[in-house]
């Protein structure tokens, strides 16, 4: 009788145990990156606006974001990394924010990175999302299977 309680109890500490950890794995997650402009490609900053990445506030708390970074790191030949830091921004929680690859008008959901090219791979990239300290946050890899009509990559 005494074991079979010992091992309710522990079962019972082992639940407790994943159900608080379950709520630190929440935060700041990419959701998708859109790489390829759904519409015709113009290089207009309309084109450059149609590439962006999301991420989603899956915590409890609302995330003050100023600090972050959004980098999508080159190699070889292509240059430096591009890096988007994130100005005064907070995430509220189960909210989205949109960071565009042109130029606009920042609202609640959208950021704009002011870029006058593309910064997202059609064939394949990794986006790395970074906190205030430095730390990784998250990252998103994708690769794509066709040219023509790639969908947006899921995180």
């Amino acid at each position: 009788m005494r074991s079979s309680r010992m091992v309710a109890v522990a079962a019972v500490s082992v639940g407790l145990v994943l159900a608080a950890a379950e709520p630190a794995l929440a935060g700041i997650r990419f959701t998708k990156i859109q790489y390829e402009s759904p519409g015709p490609d113009t290089g207009s900053n309309a084109s450059l606006d149609a590439e962006f990445v999301v991420i989603k506030n899956t915590g409890a708390h609302t995330k003050q974001l100023r600090g972050w970074k959004l980098i999508d790191k080159r190699t070889g030949t292509e240059g430096g990394d591009e890096v988007f830091r994130f100005p005064r921004f907070r995430l509220h929680p189960g909210a989205i924010v949109r960071i565009h690859t042109g130029r606009g008008a920042r609202t609640h959901h959208d950021l704009y990175w002011g870029k006058s090219h593309y910064v997202w791979g059609d064939d394949a990239d990794t986006a790395y999302l970074k906190n205030r300290a430095g730390r990784q946050v998250d990252k998103c890899a994708y690769v794509s299977t066709t040219q023509e009509t790639s969908p947006p990559a899921k995180c």
